[in-house]
């Protein structure tokens, strides 16, 4: 088969040209109609029961997390030339278009009792903008005196204050975002600098956009350094500029591929795919190196350049094959997870790394066959006297010093070990990103002036209509005990609710006198809800806490970003307590009935990002074992043996436990992201144990059984495509860490060491396990034929039996 591809490959080489021309045009085509993506991730599957209560709960409400937020600390802000910027500048952000409402001290509204209609008037505070300093001390003065807005709007401890900017529907998750974003940012710029003032932005809306700017920013980092680092290396492998050229040009290929693959498949770029095209280069690269290695070294042996490309295809074509099969298994097993996100990575990256096998192996051989047979110059570098030496030492350790080597194995594994147990399953909406990026100080800075930026809501269902304030307000003065629940927690801002709202109505009922925001006894209450039935030229103002039947209600609270282990003890702790002020009848000490219990949930993205983190983990827990399993089997395929595949898979494994110990020494938590790099990181590294296992059981038989001797000959054999393979890889991946995301940079690094461990393990553990094992695999189970055959050196036909006929 092996024989009759590669001349078919070199017999059709225009053919083959035409329609991979053709395929590229078109995936350039779609590559230009990728966007980015402008949502968080979406870490839970429809049917979990959080994801339906979150969906649940934005029905009844609207979404939650659609404020953009931005502060300022100015203990002066209410002097009348400063003011009046303020107040200019809200209401030209209002002015933007997709902006659908602006809340700052600028644009306020008061609640005035009209005892003539007998009902609420909701008027603005200020209607147009303060002429005089006396005028505005007055209007300062009524604003201040409006607990409703303290610890929402403004912070008077600290003298801080927000502007609170909501996003239209339509434009929330769409680039159009970008440039409102850019708008505000522009006017707000001519503010700070004009008075020298910092200025904090956050909320979920600016987050997502600033996230998504960064993916897009350093997508294009990481292509140009991954096309300088590879082109780097293989210049200095090969000192030939043609087969570094033509190396890069099959990646390139590649990666417009990989860009054409997301369009067609209906998918976005997101913080995860948005790294396939950088490593498309880096595990393409091997394929070439490989394969030209293979070139040079058959040309070497009898000068004839067709035949050395046909026979590079036949001999290394299906070890690469099954070598791209192992990678593109350490990809693929997550699209067995329930995650959108997890699932469009693992398909995306599997079916490209299999795409750039299929690249690799049509146009090297056709491009290299155009160009002029290798010279002496160009195949140096298989002699290089560095990596030979290399490989002599190698040689010789694994057969004098294997004790001495089982003995370092033996305490690296314990090492492992005892970091592993370190380990912690830790996760933070954003520490993704570096203590020194802006998002995370501005977040910082809300968190001590506003308590957190992050959503954490709370939806009662009364089952029943009016169940809200019905029984004289029996489930407003629950709604109460729940806010001073809350409020005990320093990780929650100020409440949110109907509650709030009936609160500023009393005190309004009261003359505007603040001593009055409080929740009034059930007289004032009835008063108070004729009043506010009147009302209804700004009801929309709390249509987002009430549903239409006023039976589901709301409480917001936004919380700091503390984590996904402090978040799971707060609602642990939460849930009962809640329970407890709603469904326990403390008059009579004992629970409702169940008929007149209340459904109490907690939902919000900061609950959907603990249950996602949790969820992630779990499902990447259970791919590292599935890539295991699959992989074992593609080995038990090739060689029919147990010991075999015991010996291919453990050289892989021990790399994986010293990574997991070194994140548990130097506190690198277990979260999403760098749970990735386990089954990436297994598929890739098990290419090495491949190409070597394949050599091995090509000479085996051709050195009369002799294991010693075959041993050496596959590590020099393999041994230099293997040291450039992992010097690829290690430098490839660790361009990651130049990342600002602090996920992608750990998942560089760890995944760069453990490709390098395991690289280093495959040609020194992996031939002395052969060597120890040597009755075990001279039995028959090993001696029989594997059910895909591979190719036999032993096989080949003698040179001067050959008879190259032309090809076209």
């Amino acid at each position: 088969m092996w024989a009759f591809l590669a001349s078919t490959i070199l017999r059709r080489r225009w053919i083959i040209l035409t329609v991979l021309g053709l395929i590229t045009a078109s995936m350039i085509y779609f590559a230009f109609k990728v966007e980015i993506t402008y949502e968080f991730a979406k870490l839970l599957p429809d049917n979990d029961s959080t994801s339906i209560e979150y969906k649940n709960f934005k029905k009844k409400f609207g979404f939650d997390g659609n404020v953009f937020v931005i502060g300022i600390q100015e203990e002066d802000l209410f002097q009348l030339d400063k003011f009046s910027d303020w107040y200019d500048l809200s209401n030209s952000i209002k002015k933007i278009n997709g902006i659908q409402e602006v809340v700052s001290v600028a644009r306020l509204y008061n609640i005035n009792k009209n005892d003539s209609l007998g009902k609420f008037v909701f008027k603005p505070i200020i209607t147009s903008k303060p002429k005089t300093q006396g005028e505005l001390d007055s209007l300062t003065h009524i604003i201040t005196k409006l607990p409703f807005y303290d610890g929402v709007l403004f912070n008077q401890k600290t003298h801080s204050t927000l502007m609170a900017i909501t996003f239209e529907k339509k434009e929330l998750n769409t680039k159009n975002r970008l440039a409102i974003v850019d708008s505000i940012k522009t006017l707000m710029n001519g503010f700070s600098n004009k008075y020298k003032v910092a200025v904090h932005y956050s909320g979920m809306p600016y987050i997502r956009t600033a996230i998504a700017q960064k993916i897009s920013h350093e997508m294009v980092l990481f292509l140009c350094l991954a096309l300088l680092v590879t082109f780097l290396i293989l210049f200095m492998f090969f000192r030939s500029i043609l087969p570094v050229v033509f190396s890069m040009l099959v990646v390139i290929v590649g990666v417009i591929w990989s860009f054409g693959t997301i369009v067609l498949l209906g998918y976005k770029i997101s913080v995860l795919s948005g790294l396939i095209p950088p490593l498309i280069i880096v595990i393409g690269i091997p394929n070439c190196i490989l394969l030209l290695n293979k070139y040079h070294t058959e040309f070497s042996k009898h000068g004839n350049q067709m035949l050395a490309l046909k026979l590079m295809v036949e001999k290394i074509g299906i070890s690469l094959f099954f070598a791209n099969v192992t990678t593109a298994i350490g990809f693929a097993v997550f699209c067995f997870t329930d995650s959108q996100i997890l699932v469009e990575f693992g398909l995306v990256a599997s079916l490209n790394v299999m795409a750039t096998y299929v690249i690799s192996l049509l146009l090297v051989p056709i491009m290299f066959s155009f160009l002029p047979a290798p010279s002496v110059k160009n195949t140096k570098h298989l002699r290089a006297k560095a990596i030979s030496k290399v490989l002599e030492t190698v040689d010789y350790w694994v057969h004098h010093y294997r004790k001495t080597i089982y003995i370092i194995v033996g305490l690296i594994i314990v090492f492992s070990i005892i970091g592993l147990s370190r380990i912690q399953v830790l996760g933070y909406v954003v520490d993704d990103l570096p203590q020194k990026d802006p998002i995370y100080l501005d977040m910082k800075y809300f968190e001590k002036n506003f308590h957190g930026v992050l959503p954490f809501e709370i939806s009662i269902d009364t089952k029943k209509e009016n169940g809200v304030f019905a029984d004289n307000g029996r489930t407003l003065y629950k709604i109460n005990n729940l806010q001073k629940l809350l409020a005990m927690y320093p990780e929650f801002s100020k409440p949110f609710s109907v509650v709030e709202g009936i609160k500023w109505a009393n005190q309004a009922y009261k003359d505007g006198n603040a001593k009055f925001y409080r929740l009034p006894g059930a007289v004032d209450l009835t008063k108070i809800a004729s009043y506010a039935s009147e009302a209804k030229d700004k009801q929309s103002s709390f249509k987002g806490f009430i549903d239409s039947t006023k039976r589901f209600t709301r409480v917001s609270v936004q919380m700091a970003d503390v984590g996904s282990i402090r978040m799971k003890e707060l609602v642990e702790e939460l849930r009962p307590r809640i329970d407890s002020v709603f469904n326990f009848d403390y008059e009579q000490k004992q629970w409702l009935p169940a008929a007149e219990k209340y459904d109490v949930s907690l939902t919000g993205n900061s609950l959907m990002f603990l249950k996602g983190n949790d969820f992630l983990v779990t499902n990447l827990v259970e791919s590292v074992f599935l890539a295991i399993i699959l992989i074992s089997l593609v080995m038990f395929t090739l060689f029919m043996s147990f010991p075999m595949v015991l010996i291919s898979v453990v050289p892989s494994l021990i790399p994986l436990l010293l990574t997991a110990g070194l994140m548990g020494y130097f506190n690198i938590h277990l979260k999403p992201s760098t749970i990735l790099i386990f089954s990436i990181a297994f598929g890739i590294s098990s290419d090495g144990t491949l190409y070597f296992l394949t050599k091995y059981r090509q000479e085996f038989k051709n050195n009369q059984w002799s294991i010693s001797k075959t041993v050496s000959i596959a590590l020099k054999e393999t041994g230099v495509s293997m040291i450039y393979t992992s010097i690829i890889l290690f430098c490839g991946f660790s361009i990651f860490s130049a990342s600002s995301f602090g996920g992608t940079a750990a998942l560089g690094i760890l995944i760069s060491v453990t490709l390098l461990v395991a690289y280093c393990s495959n040609l020194i553990l992996l031939p002395c396990f052969l060597l120890s094992l040597e009755k075990k695999l001279t039995g028959k189970a090993f001696l029989q034929e594997p059910l895909i055959q591979i190719y036999d050196e032993d096989e080949d036909i003698e040179l001067e039996d050959l008879k190259i006929g032309k090809i076209d």
